[in-house]
């Protein structure tokens, strides 16, 4: 059984938002069924955030970095993934993996390296499709939490 995030209704604007959207996937998170031992590892990163006393810059820190200690465990080990998470992924990496080698290529094929530019929003395309299709079968698969963060 997933834990629960404490209450904090002391939470400024800002760091409020950030515990609400928490709260919001572990609900999402309890919707699935997981195996015990990542049930323990999300407890231990909830049991971390709710140690922390302080209610401002320090929490949305530590809120920030336990959700993506979640999100990545459940990702890498489930592949259970919130909503847009390999579009936003791919967006980047198509831009590094793809992008930069095309215009490279574009740049050396012409001797003129200032072509070098129109690899990235190629490479920017290509890494939105292929992110789009992956977060499309993980929908279809029953593998998408319904929270995009």
């Amino acid at each position: 059984m997933i834990l629960e995030p404490i209450q904090r209704p002391e939470l400024t604007d800002k760091t409020k938002s950030a515990y609400e959207q928490f709260e919001r996937l572990i609900i999402e998170i309890k919707k699935k069924k997981l195996p015990e031992e990542i049930e323990l590892v999300i407890n231990k990163h909830i049991t971390q955030l709710n140690a922390v006393s302080d209610a401002d810059k320090k929490l949305r820190n530590e809120i920030r970095k336990e959700q993506s200690k979640i999100v990545g465990l459940l990702a890498q080990k489930l592949k259970i993934v919130p909503k847009n998470y390999f579009k936003k992924t791919w967006f980047v990496l198509g831009m590094t993996v793809f992008g930069l080698p095309i215009g490279a290529a574009l740049g050396v094929s012409l001797r003129n390296m200032a072509f070098l530019g129109i690899g990235l929003p190629v490479g920017m395309s290509i890494g939105l499709a292929m992110g789009s299709n992956m977060d499309k079968k993980a929908k279809e698969e029953g593998r998408q939490l319904d929270i995009e963060l």
